[in-house]
């Protein structure tokens, strides 16, 4: 994938770059595979705000994706690579040899035309989708299950990828993006290759109203607040903030506080903490 510039006509388009959307064969989206999405703007059933800054934003259907690929031993053709408003990376769509469609998340390396498959026996290509237990120590995957049936849970994000480490008893060492080692077990499914749509992270915005379609709202400095409003607030002047570190508006540490639980249960899983 390519990324676009622009000529600077205008003080929006001196820094925004757009994707260049060579991946993409197919414009329009599979009617059978949408879905309505309501929008919240981060309110919870009480109507309160309980995740500031979201709002607004371009009207989307939602992709049902299958993230479970557990349509077994039989083949699919790709139909052609989307572009999906609501996820990083592009989709594929896929027709299976009894008629039935289904989107799967676009790897690196899958065309239209291609052949993917799901199952025990599958081969170890780019779009094949089978247990860890039948990958060889190594590969890059992605789309992995936490738990065995569950459908894919980690790494889905656009140019990630996990890479298979070791296989011991039931369990498999997997390096996951974030350069977490955890325990996954071998019964669980994982798809074969790096997760498309590459460049997705060198994309500038350029301008406000790019966040805005995206459906963010602008985001206030606590330090121009009044104090009753946040812990940086108040002061003459541009006064500083007044504590050892930054601090959220709940007066909890901004940066390197550990929110985690410690007594999590799957913590026992993870053998070497992310960087």
């Amino acid at each position: 994938m390519g990324i676009k510039h622009y000529k600077p006509v205008t003080p929006s388009t001196r820094n925004m770059t757009v994707s260049s959307f060579e991946e993409i064969t197919k414009k329009t989206p599979e009617k059978s595979l949408l879905a309505t999405k309501k929008k919240n703007a981060g309110r919870n059933s009480y109507g309160r705000i309980t995740v500031r800054h979201q709002g607004g934003g371009n009207r989307r259907k939602y992709r049902i994706i299958d993230f479970k690929r557990n349509k077994d031993d039989m083949v699919a053709t790709v139909i052609g690579i989307e572009y999906d408003p609501n996820r990083s990376s592009n989709i594929a769509l896929i027709q299976y040899e009894d008629g039935e469609k289904a989107y799967i998340l676009a790897p690196v390396g899958l065309t239209e035309g291609d052949k993917v498959v799901s199952g025990p026996d599958a081969d170890i290509k780019v779009g094949n989708c089978l247990p860890i237990a039948n990958i060889p120590v190594g590969t890059m995957i992605h789309n992995v299950e936490l738990r065995p049936g569950q459908g894919g849970k980690l790494v889905r994000a656009a140019g990630q990828e996990a890479q298979l480490m070791a296989k011991e008893g039931r369990y498999a060492h997997l390096r996951l993006p974030s350069g977490e080692m955890r325990l996954i077990l071998v019964t669980c499914r994982a798809t074969i290759g790096t997760v498309g749509n590459t460049d997705h992270e060198n994309i500038k915005l350029g301008k406000a109203g790019k966040s805005r379609h995206l459906g963010i709202r602008p985001t206030v400095r606590g330090s121009v607040m009044n104090p009753n409003d946040h812990p940086h607030g108040g002061g003459e002047g541009r006064a500083p903030i007044g504590h050892a570190g930054p601090l959220t508006p709940w007066g909890k540490p901004a940066l390197g506080y550990k929110t985690r639980n410690n007594k999590k249960q799957s913590s026992k899983f993870i053998v070497k903490r992310r960087k």
